[in-house]
């Protein structure tokens, strides 16, 4: 069997390796990465493979940045040429990105099968494109790993439910497999100069960054907690914020790896966010998390308080930062830690 992988940004990337990992385990099932190219990345790179043991692409496309109508177009056209050639049994497509949905499009015009790793999220902001993204990408694939209960249950009242499978979440699975990772050798990924007791905030959202009055608001909230608060900036946002008044407890420090990103969030007090992926690893880590976003696809985080939704609210911010939280338990509603085996046990099951 063979299965083609289409993958653009970095978060796609360490939920493929997760899968990947448990395809390389079947000496009969051949993978094939497609590296769309959509977001440059500073650690795309041979320490990021290695780091993750996660797999080199196959195929780089190199689309690079662009309208979403440009760049789409590009991914297709690049896409459709890789997968004429490969003619793979199945296209393993991953979150809401225009890679999701341009290999989508790609290989259901094709009559390849199309199967979707995390299906079924809505944030119900149409506004997003990824919203778009994810609804048109579950409309046409023809199977849909849904993360969540939730999910399935969205998905079911759009009419996808045959379609539809639980495995829980990939990004469990990979939280688990690199928590081990890190806990053998703490001091590896630990970043210099970092105060003992702290909170984790990460920005990166347009709907943060390009609306100053939100932004201000958002460095505001951060300059009257009572911790400092560790701050990793993207250079696009880093050049945006320097035009702002930033509190002097907000350390900024240069982007981390994902291993590092993790081992900041075990280490915090808090974590403070507009990153849907954020949200979750803070959740799986027994971390609380404040969301400064108007919105969340997660809404199981939001049991007893793991999760709050803040928006860009000065207020909400530090009331939700400094709020004293119970010990409430989380529920367990993303899988087991295994559904990159429960993915790859339904699609040979289904290619047999």
């Amino acid at each position: 069997m063979k299965i083609t992988t289409i993958i653009g940004a970095r978060p796609q990337f360490i939920k493929a390796g997760v899968v990947s990992r448990e395809i390389k385990k079947h000496e009969d099932i051949t993978e094939i990465i497609i590296h769309t190219g959509q977001h440059y990345d500073y650690n795309m790179s041979d320490i990021f493979f290695k780091e993750l043991e996660i797999p080199f692409p196959d195929y780089s496309l190199n689309v690079g940045s662009g309208s979403h109508g440009v760049q789409t177009a590009k991914m297709l056209a690049k896409i459709e040429e890789v997968l004429i050639k490969e003619k793979p049994d199945w296209v393993l497509v991953y979150g809401d990105t225009n890679s999701t949905l341009a290999g989508s499009l790609a290989a259901v015009k094709l009559h390849q099968k199309v199967a979707h790793v995390e299906a079924g999220l809505r944030s119900f902001n149409r506004l997003m494109p990824e919203e778009i993204n994810r609804i048109l990408t579950d409309r046409i694939s023809d199977v849909l790993f849904a993360p969540t209960q939730n999910a399935v249950a969205e998905l079911s009242k759009e009419g996808l439910s045959e379609n539809t499978l639980f495995v829980g979440d990939v990004m469990y699975d990979s939280v688990l497999f690199y928590q081990k990772k890190i806990k053998q050798n703490f001091s590896a990924y630990k970043i210099p100069n970092i105060p003992q007791d702290y909170y984790l905030a990460t920005i990166h959202r347009a709907e943060n960054t390009d609306f100053p009055n939100r932004l201000q608001s958002i460095l505001d909230a951060f300059g009257e907690l009572d911790k400092p608060v560790i701050l990793p900036l993207h250079p696009r946002t880093k050049n945006i914020i320097m035009n702002f008044k930033v509190p002097k407890n907000a350390v900024i420090i240069e982007p981390v790896s994902y291993l590092q990103m993790l081992a900041l969030v075990i280490n915090s007090a808090k974590v403070l966010t507009d990153s849907g992926g954020l949200q979750k690893e803070a959740y799986f880590l027994n971390k609380y998390c404040v969301t400064m976003r108007d919105e969340t696809e997660w809404i199981e985080t939001l049991e007893n308080d793991w999760n709050i939704i803040v928006g860009a609210d000065k207020d909400k911010i530090i009331n939700a930062t400094m709020k004293k939280n119970s010990n409430s338990d989380r529920i367990d509603a993303f899988g087991n830690g295994n559904s990159a085996g429960k993915i790859i046990k339904f699609l040979t099951e289904r290619y047999r």
